[in-house]
């Protein structure tokens, strides 16, 4: 709850600080309410094609990691963790949220429409103010296993961001990533069905 009310108190303040000093306030953030309609479909079809990338990545780094620690398995995500591994639904039911709401809302906020739009702005290179956004975002990560297929993701919601102009269309892909891991990874984690099922 304490992470949800800072992460929360961190939207309000990138929106003052957008609302100030962008040229076009938040318009220029890109967060119209009617482009919803079009930015969910083209989120989950940005993701798609994203995705073979991410776990091809994911894949790589595997290979490459084995070369130097034999029996390397990539460490599983907190939120993750938390969630296939408490008995409490309350915490599920927040971390669930927190992954799928909040962490989207947030992060693209931050590192999409702040940092790579104020990139943009100085160095008037779309493509090295998406590589340097999502360098950062990566880097924020505990994992560090994580990281480059992290990178290839922002990459894909830096893009997303740039090509649409509209900040919403990477957070819904971001928040259907995270929806898509932690469905994944409690199927993984759910028991075996009674014989006869």
């Amino acid at each position: 709850l304490v992470a949800a009310a800072g992460s929360l108190a961190t939207v309000v303040l990138v929106l003052a600080v957008a609302k100030i000093s962008f040229a076009r306030g938040l318009k220029g953030f890109g967060l119209r309410p009617r482009t919803i309609p079009k930015d969910v479909p083209f989120a989950f079809l940005n993701l798609l094609a994203v995705w073979p990338l991410v776990m091809a990545m994911m894949s790589l780094t595997i290979i490459v990691m084995r070369h130097f620690v034999k029996d390397f398995e990539v460490p599983q995500h907190e939120a993750l963790e938390m969630i296939t591994e408490t008995s409490s639904m309350t915490l599920q039911v927040l971390v669930i949220l927190m992954a799928v709401v909040v962490a989207p809302l947030f992060e693209e906020m931050v590192f999409r429409g702040l940092f790579q739009t104020t990139i943009r702005s100085y160095l008037g290179r779309p493509w090295l103010a998406i590589a340097m956004a999502s360098a950062l975002f990566a880097s924020i990560h505990t994992n560090r296993e994580h990281w480059p297929a992290l990178f290839v993701l922002a990459m894909g919601l830096g893009y997303s961001y740039e090509k649409s102009g509209s900040l919403l269309r990477p957070i819904f892909m971001h928040a259907m990533f995270n929806g898509i891991t932690i469905v994944a990874a409690l199927s993984e984690a759910a028991p075996p069905p009674p014989p006869g099922f």
